[in-house]
C-alpha cells in the first residue's frame, strides 16, 4: 500500500473499529453475566458493575474520538494544502503507532505512567505536525 498522508488516517479509523469490535466483544458477554439489560436500562451508571478490564476497553473507545478528531481534521487540512511531505507522513505514522500503544495499554494493563507517556508523545507530536502545517502556511 502506498503511504500518503491520508493512510494513516486510515489506519486510525480502521484502528478505532478494532476498538470497537473488542469493545463489544467484551462488554456484551459481561452484560449477560451481570444480568444487565440494555432494554432497561436508565442510567450510564448501571454498567458500573462491570468488570475494570471491560469498562476500560470502552473507555479508550471513547478516548479514539477525542483528541484523535484533531488529527482527522488536521491530516485533511495538510492533504489540501499540499503538505505531504515525507515528514509530516512520518509524522502521522509515529501519532497512530503511538495512539494504538495507547489504547493496548489502557486495554490490557492500564499502568497509567506508561499510558500517560503515550499519550504525552503522541500529543507532541500532534502539536509538532500543527506547527509545521502553521509554518508551511506562512
Amino acid at each position: 500500500m502506498t503511504s500518503t498522508i491520508l493512510t494513516p488516517m486510515l489506519a486510525m479509523i480502521v484502528w478505532t473499529f478494532v476498538m470497537w469490535t473488542w469493545m463489544y466483544a467484551t462488554r456484551i458477554p459481561a452484560m449477560r453475566k451481570a444480568r444487565i439489560n440494555p432494554s432497561k436500562m436508565k442510567l450510564k451508571s448501571e454498567m458500573d458493575v462491570l468488570p475494570n478490564e471491560v469498562k476500560r476497553i470502552a473507555d479508550n473507545y471513547n478516548h479514539l474520538h477525542e483528541q484523535p478528531t484533531i488529527f482527522f481534521a488536521l491530516v485533511v487540512y495538510l492533504h489540501l494544502a499540499g503538505q505531504t511531505g515525507d515528514v509530516m507522513i512520518g509524522l502521522a505514522w509515529l501519532y497512530v503507532v503511538l495512539r494504538i500503544t495507547h489504547s493496548l495499554i489502557q486495554a490490557l494493563w492500564n499502568f497509567i505512567p506508561a499510558r500517560f507517556f503515550a499519550f504525552s508523545a503522541s500529543t507532541l507530536v500532534l502539536i509538532v505536525m500543527t506547527v509545521l502545517a502553521v509554518l508551511g502556511a506562512i
